[in-house]
């Protein structure tokens, strides 16, 4: 499994033509090629057929750490 961003480059698509193949907004397409936004098992299917590779070869995990800022927790000085 590889990252979406690596699979673009092997098969030589750029983001605009990703859009436009797979049919999704602009902004989603790039926040998922950049690690930031985990795609639905639709949206999965709708770019891997647009890279013309199996789902499974594309590793659709975040490439960025997630960190919470705010909340209830002892992080916060308060018990849940």
């Amino acid at each position: 499994m590889k990252p979406i961003a690596r699979c673009m480059e092997e098969t030589g698509i750029g983001v605009a033509q990703l859009v436009k193949v797979s049919g999704l907004d602009r902004k989603l397409v790039e926040a998922i090629v950049g690690g930031n936004y985990i795609p639905s098992p639709s949206q999965r299917q709708r770019l891997a057929a647009a890279l013309g590779v199996a789902m499974d070869e594309i590793s659709w995990g975040h490439a960025v750490t997630v960190q919470h800022m705010r909340g209830n927790g002892p992080q916060a000085g308060r018990s849940t």
